[in-house]
């Protein structure tokens, strides 16, 4: 097929670059044109693992194509996928001005019978306020197909490759049929291409987004509980994990959600409950809760130092939000450094991926580390934020060296207790016996 996907975001970048692996032409269009230009030379401007084998293969064999021109993207394009931001505004909802504008760009360009696919996280509604726009601007036939994406940075590519399920919302049988064939190559093992409404399929992404970071917040309580009467967060986890209708996932408790999803969903999903008079009482405490674990590493470092840490100096390791990823949205590592800079504290960062990211948007107000154990160098503490792989094995030599002190606040429970207790470290990490 040829498919046109509009935003080379980390959605239209992923999307793209998937469709044309099974064999599809893709046009991927930006408004930046120095963005565009890059693509064109093969440089991929975002990390994600096994992105870059498929988008130079395709390439190469001329399946995937970038242009800042819409009117040559979507000329024969039979799918259009639009994958734009929606940003929250300044009440919390999802700002749909990039989508609309978008639509009405593409309705006064197309000749012929198109399928309009939303591939952007939207509200409820939004299906029919892009058909609204086709409807004022031109008289060609479309469907407008609400096609939410589920992919998890870190391993979106095989998310997309190999999806856990397809979610399209649309009552045309013409529609129904093109998606199918399109869809067909990534669902060959049984996993289902699921049908519904519009305002389902829209609801349906929200929904669960919401209870995977209401999941992560109720395990970030109960860690912050197993502190005060003494539990074990990993014993509890565990336990609760083994039950079929609670599995496993979302159950490590840190120092809370971040990232383009969660953190924005959540909010516009409140905020559209909002406007149907609707009080959606557990995400309001789900966002509460969240945004207070995002500095509880601040909090331990403070009553350790007894809430005195003016010209002392930290060691961070990990900025992205997750690991495998350079995303830094809404990542806790940014609550963290603010909170220790207006205590006067000074910090030096590492990250595998996401130095750059943080340069961009912090400047000089920490230092930047060449490598995970130059970050330690005359630090007061260690503070962990992210749980990369790297930092799972680390030199505890060389660690103790580099430290003034051996202290380390853990937000992602990197270690093993008894191994801390053996090399004489204060170690304080999420939900679990503190070490002195």
């Amino acid at each position: 097929m040829k498919i046109a996907v509009i935003g080379t975001g980390y959605v239209g970048l992923v999307t793209g670059t998937c469709l044309a692996e099974t064999g599809n032409d893709v046009i991927c269009v930006d408004i930046n044109e120095q963005k565009v230009q890059k693509m064109q030379n093969g440089e991929v401007p975002i990390y994600e693992p096994g992105l870059d084998l498929l988008f130079h293969r395709n390439i190469k064999q001329g399946r995937l194509t970038f242009t800042t021109v819409l009117a040559d993207a979507i000329k024969d394009a039979q799918i259009i996928f639009m994958a734009l931001p929606t940003p929250p505004g300044g009440d919390g909802a999802a700002d749909l001005s990039y989508i609309l504008g978008a639509a009405k760009d593409i309705s006064k360009l197309i000749t012929e019978y198109k399928i309009i696919v939303n591939k952007s996280t939207v509200p409820v509604g939004t299906a029919d306020k892009v058909k609204a726009v086709f409807a004022e601007n031109t008289t060609v036939e479309v469907d407008v197909v609400s096609n939410p994406e589920f992919l998890r940075e870190g391993v979106a590519v095989d998310d997309f490759m190999k999806p856990d399920r397809v979610v399209l919302g649309t009552k045309s049988e013409r529609a129904k049929k093109l998606m199918t064939e399109l869809y067909g190559p990534y669902v060959r093992q049984g996993n289902p291409i699921l049908f519904m409404d519009e305002r389902s399929s829209e609801l349906t992404k929200y929904a669960a987004n919401s209870f995977l970071a209401t999941k992560i917040t109720f395990m970030n309580e109960i860690a912050n509980l197993c502190e005060l009467v003494g539990a074990d967060v990993d014993a509890v986890r565990k336990g609760i994990g083994s039950d079929e209708r609670i599995g496993k996932r979302f159950l490590f408790p840190g120092v809370g959600y971040g990232g383009s999803c969660f953190p924005k969903d959540v909010q516009a999903l409140v905020r559209s409950s909002d406007d149907y008079a609707y009080d959606f009482q557990i995400l309001k405490s789900v966002m509460e809760v969240n945004e207070r674990q995002k500095t509880i590493l601040v909090d331990k470092v403070l009553k350790y130092f007894k809430n005195d840490i003016k010209g002392k100096h930290f060691a961070l390791w990990g900025l992205a939000f997750k690991p495998e990823t350079d995303d830094i949205r809404e990542a806790p590592a940014l609550y963290i450094i603010d909170a220790l800079l207006a205590n006067g504290a000074t910090v030096t960062v590492f990250d595998p991926e996401a130095m750059s990211n943080v340069r961009t948007t912090i400047g000089d107000k920490v230092n930047y580390a060449k490598n995970q154990y130059e970050a330690l160098e005359n630090a007061d503490a260690l503070l962990i934020a992210t749980e990369w792989s790297v930092f799972r094995n680390p030199d505890f030599d060389k660690i103790e060296v580099a430290l003034k002190n051996k202290v380390v606040f853990d937000g992602r429970n990197l270690y093993d207790l008894q191994k801390m207790i053996d090399l004489g470290y204060y170690y304080n990490s999420i939900g679990r016996k503190l070490i002195d």
